[in-house]
């Protein structure tokens, strides 16, 4: 049986960044439990600049979260 010669060297492609995996690390993140092997496969698939957007939107939205919450209890 004759062994096909398979090239090394071609190129792989490179997993799709998405939103929706932006989301899911920062919010792990945000969380601070994840595993190192999950935490790696992440950072592999995201673009760093969907991170730093939906990483600035979330803490907006928390930060939102909390003054509406302070200012409801201090009404009451």
């Amino acid at each position: 049986m004759a062994q096909e010669n398979i090239p090394t060297d071609t190129p792989v492609a490179a997993p799709r960044a998405s939103v929706a995996g932006s989301v899911k690390l920062v919010a792990w993140a945000m969380l601070g439990i994840r595993s190192n092997k999950g935490y790696k496969d992440d950072l592999a698939k995201v673009n760093p600049l969907h991170v730093v957007a939906v990483g600035l939107v979330g803490v907006l939205c928390f930060v939102t979260a909390l003054v509406v919450l302070v200012n409801w209890v201090v009404a009451k």
